[in-house]
């Protein structure tokens, strides 16, 4: 088995890992806790580890340059930001600094998918 094939495949594990995890923590986000022995107090430090993550991604995204690749990074930071902004509103909370960051990752999404489309290289 070539180094590529073990690459996809261990890549694929990870897809159907983390898409568990995503579906048990929106149909039942107790469980999902559970599941991966977070712990609500240190909710702040796995925050903390999560930003630090987004912002090496989209520092080697950039770094990367491939329009694509950055249109679906940002495009997914949108979700986040946007997904986030309605639990907050829906809460009663202030949700716009997360509509915000949705909506700069928005533009960085579509930007970048504009170039790829117009078959710009980085």
């Amino acid at each position: 088995m070539s180094l590529e094939v073990i690459a996809i495949v261990v890549s694929a594990l990870v897809v159907l890992v983390t898409g568990y995890l995503a579906a048990v923590f929106t149909m039942n986000p107790a469980v999902g806790m559970a599941q991966v022995k977070h712990l609500p107090d240190y909710l702040p430090q796995a925050m903390a580890n999560r930003f630090v993550g987004f912002f090496i991604l989209a520092l080697a995204g950039t770094i990367y340059g491939d329009f694509a690749v950055l249109s679906v990074l940002f495009a997914v930071f949108a979700l986040i930001g946007v997904a986030d902004g309605a639990m907050y509103q829906r809460a009663g909370k202030p949700a716009g600094p997360h509509f915000l960051a949705g909506l700069a990752a928005a533009v960085a999404a579509l930007v970048a998918l504009v170039a790829f489309i117009s078959g710009v290289s980085a």
